[in-house]
């Protein structure tokens, strides 16, 4: 997803922790679909507790994704073509997906929502298909305007702006138990902003967030224990009383403060990783280039909701009263939709360069250069 632009070789630690970030986000995904998380007012189950503990560690998962987007791209120039080769593959999955979907029958809408799909095909962005596509693509067409102010920028300049998004956007939600109407719980563009402004300061001045790899551990290990607590014990005081129906689900938004902390906690610990040069550190390169396409496969919105119906036909129901099963279960799940993912990311690859080998020499691929040059 980024560091396209870069011509050295992929850091192999980086690039792992791309494919665990994945990995969390449809660990995210399953929970919800499986309808294993603690709900208000619903009774607690064992599995349900374990569910949402899995919660806590997953969810920082998309924040990773866009800090390692932010530490790469804040050092590389941003191609028009690779904005537009983004929005193509938006358009690969949106299109061919519900496609497919229609030629083997399974294709569902009704008719109150055919204007809604009509424009998720026709504008997959600004319709918000996919939140996390939108969110990404505004962050990258300002990447460049961000980059020239990370480059002219005092140190301590550009430290006062990220504390003051930090306050507006993470900080004074994390304590205040009511919703404000410009907090989008980390599910937009602002919030992507401040997350690669944070890992493009990280990246400019080489930051040593928590000194070694053990702290880092420590930090991440510790936000996601104080999420999973506050989690439950606000749930516990939700279905006693009543109160905080809006607070107790702040422990699992994207911009509540520990998810931030455990977020650069795994970032700074994959950074102190050295993975050494062999075969699986090539696979790793090989494979993290296709994780976007693993979430533009499974949350496609014909799919969102039913992917994880159609793994229990495979591999049976999941099951919610047991917790060493629950998970085997889930890990089973997500392995089967991550590398279908990446096999149809593989392939939409193969296609684009196909297509890129016999435009190469059109008039409009000469445009799109010509606009490349001018932009670097």
């Amino acid at each position: 997803m980024t560091g396209q632009g870069m011509t050295q070789k992929r850091n192999a630690n980086i690039e792992l922790l791309r494919i665990v970030a994945m990995l969390m986000i449809l660990t995210l995904h399953f929970n919800f679909q499986s309808k294993a998380l603690l709900e208000p007012g619903e009774p607690a189950s064992h599995v349900r507790i374990f569910a949402s503990i899995l919660e806590a560690i997953a969810i920082t998962g998309v924040n990773v994704y866009v800090l390692i987007s932010g530490y790469f791209l804040s050092a590389s120039n941003v191609k028009f073509s690779k904005m537009l080769q983004l929005i193509l593959q938006v358009y690969f999955y949106t299109l061919l997906v519900s496609a497919a979907m229609m030629f083997v029958g399974a294709y569902t809408v009704r008719p109150e929502d055919k204007l809604d799909r009509t424009l998720k095909y026709l504008f997959p962005i600004s319709a918000e298909h996919y939140w996390f596509v939108t969110a990404y693509v505004i962050m990258y067409a300002l990447a460049p305007v961000m980059n020239a102010a990370v480059n002219t920028l005092k140190r301590k300049q550009m430290k006062a702006v990220i504390i003051g998004l930090l306050f507006w956007f993470c900080v004074i939600k994390s304590v205040v138990p009511v919703q404000f109407g410009t907090d989008r719980m980390g599910y937009d563009f602002g919030w992507f902003i401040c997350l690669y402004l944070i890992a493009a300061y990280i990246r400019k001045y080489n930051v040593v967030i928590f000194r070694d790899a053990k702290r880092s551990a420590i930090v991440f290990v510790l936000s996601a224990a104080v999420i999973a607590v506050l989690s439950l014990v606000f749930y516990k005081i939700n279905y006693d009383t009543g109160r905080f129906n809006y607070y107790a689900g702040v422990p699992n938004h994207y911009n509540f403060i520990f998810t931030l902390t455990g977020a650069l906690g795994l970032f700074s610990l994959f950074r102190f990783m050295k993975l050494k040069e062999n075969f699986f550190a090539e696979v790793i390169r090989i494979i993290a280039p296709y994780t976007l396409g693993v979430y533009l496969l499974h949350m496609h919105f014909e799919i969102a909701d039913r992917w994880v119906e159609w793994i229990e036909h495979i591999i049976g129901e999941t099951p919610l009263d047991n917790v060493p099963m629950y998970f085997i279960h889930l890990v089973v799940s997500i392995l089967i939709v991550f590398f279908a993912g990446i096999f149809v990311d593989w392939v939409r690859k193969y296609v684009f360069n196909f297509i890129g080998r016999i435009c190469e020499n059109t008039k409009l691929f000469k445009l799109i250069k010509r606009i490349d040059e001018d932009l670097c």
